[in-house]
């Protein structure tokens, strides 16, 4: 992933002068009224996480949570099919990439595609062709054709790979119309959305999730097991990131159709991209089956990386030179479990440093430690030297073993990600994450923003599952259903 920037947040659709203009407005006026919503749904300034819960902390948490609409969607399967039919909205670098991947599983049929760019839509509807399907409906008609895509009959999943100012709608409008729908990362970007989204997937009985790639990383399926199988003992504590220098790529006037990327860092000061740290991190330590996140606190530095970037590389005129920016270079966020473990996030973008999302896990028996991967538990481990993580091969998760040599960018965490939806869409089988999962993963985005304006006030991370987190269920950590 560290070698494939034009893939890792892939979410591009529309051309500068028809998108960008109409989505900053929405995106801008969404924020703009953004903060008493989800000042009243953070809780405003929450007391921090104990280990152990008072029957007044419980009550506190039950009576901020909004009434459930519908029925839960954990553990819910899908609906089995000998067919997955599939419509992908979004095909810039991200969707103009993974349609490959979708094309490339058996048992998948890509029946639509869209985009408002029409070159891009006819070249990805050249690929279905090319891998010997039949010619999928083209939606070109403006950036509201989407809604088109989504209420045809014949599409069991929708994939969503647009700028995140169209996340949230996309999502709701997917459902609407009876279609599960994968979303790139964030999912969206306000507290109030994400509750509107997890309702809905309980009312329309459909799955909303965040395809978060890196949770089908190597490194991360094999420490998810070792975890599971008590190898680092009692967890305590973890950190994930997404440190990785977009200045080149978001003042590239060609990377990005429009600059809307760099246009969030005018409008808020927290992590908006927590989800690739996050992810995996959470699955490691079973949040929402057996512990769950609850408070967030932040700190950021100051916004200074773009503004030197631009001083040293944008002519004079450009229109970067009317934007003002806030978004903390590094932002570093300390997320506390009901079980008392600690989860570090951090988030740059505007600086220079090599890629990392530091993948870390520590408990009672040892620690892993990425970029490099490095490994120290007890017995095998002792001086205190680091041991070579790739003598523990035989912990790969099945996928990795199964596939040894994926297609597609990022290492092949991306083709683990669209196998195995696809797998359990065919099968009828639980999806790995869900909408809780979705909703979890991103409500760092809003609440670090509140936390920082709040000089680092933890704020209440809000229990989605309304109490389903109690429950030990499965995850990520499966058995391969075809060897069953």
């Amino acid at each position: 992933m560290n070698d494939a920037a034009q893939q890792d947040d892939g979410t591009q659709d529309g051309d500068e002068g028809s998108m960008s203009r109409r989505s900053v407005l929405r995106t801008t006026a969404g924020v703009a009224g953004a903060g008493l919503g989800l000042g009243a749904l953070a809780g405003g300034t929450a007391s921090a996480a104990t280990p152990a819960r008072s029957p007044e902390d419980t009550a506190a948490e039950q009576a901020s949570v909004p009434k459930r609409q519908g029925r839960t969607m954990a553990g819910v399967p899908f609906d089995r099919r000998s067919t997955v039919r599939v419509g992908i909205v979004g095909l810039g670098n991200r969707g103009g990439s993974m349609i490959d991947l979708f094309l490339a599983v058996s048992g998948v049929q890509v029946v639509a595609v869209c985009d408002p760019v029409k070159d891009k839509a006819q070249r990805a509807a050249a690929k279905v062709t090319a891998a010997g399907q039949p010619a999928p409906a083209v939606y070109t008609n403006g950036e509201d054709d989407y809604e088109n895509l989504c209420r045809r009959g014949d599409i069991d999943f929708v994939y969503v790979a647009t700028p995140w100012d169209f996340h949230f709608q996309m999502a709701k409008t997917a459902m609407l119309n009876g279609k599960h729908v994968g979303v790139e990362c964030p999912i969206a970007l306000r507290l109030d959305q994400l509750w509107e989204l997890v309702d809905l997937s309980e009312r329309t009985r459909r799955h909303c999730m965040q395809l978060e790639n890196c949770c089908y990383g190597r490194n991360e399926m094999r420490v998810l097991r070792m975890a599971h199988a008590g190898l680092f003992g009692d967890l305590l504590h973890g950190a994930g990131a997404y440190n990785h220098d977009l200045r080149g790529l978001m003042f590239d006037p060609d990377y990005y159709e429009g600059p809307w990327r760099r246009l969030w860092h005018t409008r808020l000061r927290g992590d908006l991209y927590p989800n690739h740290g996050f992810g995996p991190v959470a699955n490691y330590m079973d949040i929402n089956r057996g512990d769950r996140a609850v408070s967030i606190t932040s700190v950021g530095s100051p916004a200074l990386g773009l503004a030197e970037y631009r001083e040293k590389h944008m002519p004079a005129g450009d229109p970067s030179w009317k934007e003002t920016y806030i978004e903390s270079d590094r932002t570093i966020s300390l997320v506390q479990t009901a079980k008392g473990r600690v989860i570090r996030l951090e988030h740059d973008v505007s600086t220079p440093h090599p890629y990392s999302r530091i993948n870390s896990l520590g408990g009672t028996k040892g620690v892993f430690e990425d970029y490099p991967a490095r490994i120290y538990i007890e017995p095998d481990h002792t001086n205190d030297s680091w041991g070579d993580f790739s003598k523990y091969q035989d912990w790969d998760h099945w996928l990795w073993k199964e596939h040894a040599n994926p297609p597609g960018g990022h290492g092949g965490m991306d083709y683990m990600l669209v196998f195995r939806l696809m797998q359990c869409m065919r099968l009828g089988l639980v999806p790995d994450f869900d909408v809780y999962d979705a909703a979890t993963w991103t409500a760092p985005v809003p609440l670090s923003h509140l936390s920082i304006k709040a000089k680092g006030a933890p704020q209440q991370i809000p229990d989605f599952t309304r109490g389903e987190w109690r429950k030990a269920r499965s995850g990520m950590d499966s058995e391969d259903p075809e060897k069953a």
